[in-house]
């Protein structure tokens, strides 16, 4: 008895999906362990340590794809933009591990979904089906309550969500390998990366280059593989099983880190996000009916 290729391939497809999601989710356990230094200085070895990461891989597996991207200075600049963004989304991530802000991040990963269909309105022109306009006002109602009723504006779940969105706008428009443009965005950035680091190394306010512990020296070098693999596992997936598929399992990432944040790290779970988080839940509730009812149409 043979196995079916196009099932195989689908288990195969779903299994990346997974992988990339729960390593993902699992983050802040990886960057909390990454003390000694400030987190801007975590992000720059972010960015020095994934490019240098991904330039080997893409020099080995995808060389000419790389070298093509290089030579068009329009797309150095589209790249180098989402380079800047995908930065300022690993930076607002690595300071909301740091500093015991982990539910906040889970509820920027939870909104996201709801902000790429508000880009795709504003930016892409496209039409929001009624149930994506109850979704985005459902999240909105959640952010606005817990910004009146808890008395601070929850900025890092909608910098995570909006920098991640419109991250994924340019990737959207531009249409690209992601590998080979993931290096070109690191590379662009990594200038400004290692003079920053060499700046605080050299500039006598005690931050060293690489801090004296061998383990966080180990967890910064690997920071480029633990960045690089997950987008990898991504990419396969997103090649095998329907984009629809995907939204669902993504949902597994923001669940891990509000599970992580609240009983392993423990921090504060009260009823203004219980309720927050209720109003964005039921936001994607009508997001993901908008998109089976899409798929349906589709279908029929």
């Amino acid at each position: 008895m043979t196995s079916n290729p196009k099932h195989v391939s689908y288990g195969r497809g779903i299994m990346y999906a997974l992988a990339c999601y729960i390593a993902w989710g699992l983050f802040p356990i990886f960057w909390k362990a990454v003390t000694g230094l400030p987190a801007v200085n975590v992000l720059a070895h972010r960015i020095v340590w994934s490019f240098a990461f991904l330039l080997g891989w893409v020099w080995f597996t995808n060389r000419q794809t790389f070298i093509s991207y290089v030579k068009q200075p329009r797309l150095l600049l589209r790249l180098g933009l989402a380079g800047f963004l995908v930065s300022a989304n690993w930076g607002i991530y690595i300071y909301a591990v740091a500093s015991n802000h982990i539910v906040e991040a889970g509820l920027g990963y939870y909104i996201n979904p709801l902000v790429n269909v508000f880009l795709g309105y504003v930016f892409l022109k496209e039409r929001l089906a009624p149930m994506q306009k109850i979704a985005v006002a459902l999240a909105l109602t959640g952010v606005l309550y817990i910004t009146f009723s808890y008395g601070k504006f929850p900025w890092i779940s909608l910098l995570l969500a909006t920098t991640f969105g419109l991250y994924g706008l340019l990737k959207k428009k531009a249409n690209l390998e992601s590998m080979p443009a993931l290096t070109v965005e690191t590379m662009m950035v990594f200038p400004f990366a290692l003079a920053f680091l060499c700046y605080s190394a050299g500039s006598g306010q005690e931050v060293p280059f690489f801090p004296s512990s061998p383990l966080t020296v180990a967890l910064l070098l690997a920071s480029g593989i633990v960045t690089a693999i997950p987008l990898f596992w991504f990419g396969k997936s997103a090649q095998i099983i329907p984009l629809s598929t995907l939204g669902f399992i993504q949902y597994i990432c923001p669940t891990l880190q509000l599970l992580l944040g609240v009983f392993v790290y423990h921090e504060a779970f009260g009823k203004e996000y219980l309720i927050c988080f209720a109003f964005v839940w039921m936001g994607l509730v009508f997001y993901t009916l908008s998109i089976l009812r899409g798929k349906r149409v589709t279908v029929a």
